[in-house]
């Protein structure tokens, strides 16, 4: 693994929280939304534990790094454009749109 990304575990651990939330979301709305249609013979995405491959999760901090680095890139340019040494807010929100068609 390599320094300068983000660590698997963390990113493995953000997808499980994502995942516990979207279930309980649909307990409580009581399993009748479009997406617990049936997948496959007599298994709901209901009934089906949710996991990542080691690889996955490894591709997954990959594009993470990527983007985050772009995004500082960009912002980074339109403050020098500006003429300030320090990479504000506003930058970032400047490049966001951009940036999120880009990916």
């Amino acid at each position: 693994m390599e320094a300068d990304t983000f660590y698997p575990d963390l990113i493995h651990a953000i997808f499980k929280q994502i995942w516990t939330g979207r279930f309980l979301e649909r307990e409580r709305n009581g399993g009748n939304d479009a997406t617990d249609c049936e997948v496959g013979a007599g298994t709901s995405k209901k009934n089906r534990p949710t996991s990542a491959n080691a690889n996955a999760v490894k591709l997954s901090c990959e594009l993470l790094r990527v983007f985050v680095t772009e995004a500082v890139q960009r912002a980074a340019a339109i403050a020098e454009a500006e003429g300030v040494s320090k990479v504000e807010a506003t930058h970032l929100e400047r490049i966001l749109p951009q940036l999120l068609l880009d990916f």
